[in-house]
């Protein structure tokens, strides 16, 4: 069977890098992921496109078209690879051909595009997709705290289960076979990475287990956004060691610089992530 899997870039936002480095010191990370003249880092918004068993999958949607100006702004949000839509219409998808779209989670910038405004209405972008996300992680988004509700907004999901779009899972799942949603938690309490069971190595969309690749080489570094920064390092402490048996090809969703990558060690024992080309991910 083949497999066929495509990044799609949705956007591109500058953040505090605060957010995604915590408590770390710019003195460590400003290599990796040097910020612009304002001291902002790129975070981009990428999806991943899956053609497999004669169905077309669409992990994320990025943060959508719903954006006020001033949200716009807020964001510093830009469209350097054009939008989400502009893309997949660059590889033949309308969005009615989209047959399932997988959340990793609900937090806006990861699935803002899973509506769209319509008049006054809000809508299902992919009117006939089924929306895959953990039960729990629509819990904590259905019944947002203090400190989530700045992210959880109901125009992002609500719309799709009103209308039965939603499949909800109870932990790791196969969707199709060679593709499973797996569990990593710390980001959210329900945050799932999507594995692809490729040949001759598997492919893992890391989303926020590891915002950038460095996070991913670095186990104590945790973002600010994760609501459970230890369980964040024992999902990295789970998924670093299967990467190295694996040779995994890691994508990273958020990383401006290094998208696709392997983990190795260097010659001291050291985690160290190793670029690859951008692109077409894999195939199989």
């Amino acid at each position: 069977m083949t497999l066929d899997c495509t990044l799609i870039p949705t956007g591109r936002v500058w953040v505090d890098p605060g957010g995604p480095f915590g408590l770390v010191p710019r003195a460590l990370w400003e290599d990796a992921q040097p910020p612009n003249e304002r001291g902002l880092s790129p975070m981009d918004l990428n999806s991943l496109l899956i053609r497999t068993a004669g169905k077309t999958v669409l992990v994320d949607t990025g943060l959508g078209d719903k954006l006020s100006d001033k949200g716009i702004r807020n964001w510093n949000l830009e469209w350097p690879e054009g939008t989400l839509l502009d893309n997949l219409a660059a590889h033949g998808v309308k969005p009615e051909d989209v047959d399932i779209v997988i959340d990793t989670h609900l937090h806006a910038d990861h699935c803002g595009g899973n509506t769209k405004k319509q008049g006054d209405d809000v809508l299902p972008t992919f009117p006939n997709a089924e929306y895959i996300v953990q039960r729990m992680e629509f819990a904590d988004a259905s019944h947002p705290d203090l400190r989530t509700r700045a992210t959880y907004l109901p125009e992002n999901f609500v719309p799709v289960w009103t209308r039965g779009q939603f499949r909800f899972l109870h932990g790791d799942a196969e969707i199709l076979p060679g593709v499973r949603c797996v569990l990593a938690r710390g980001h959210t309490r329900a945050i799932q990475c999507v594995l692809l069971e490729t040949a001759p190595e598997p492919v893992l969309f890391m989303t926020d287990l590891a915002t950038f690749a460095v996070h991913f080489e670095r186990t104590a570094w945790v973002t600010a956004y994760d609501v459970e920064p230890l369980e964040t390092i024992a999902s990295k402490q789970k998924w670093q060691p299967w990467a190295l048996a694996n040779n995994a090809l890691l994508v990273f969703q958020h990383d401006a610089y290094v998208r696709t990558a392997r983990l190795t060690k260097d010659e001291e024992g050291r985690l160290k992530v190793v670029k690859l080309s951008a692109g077409s991910v894999g195939a199989a």
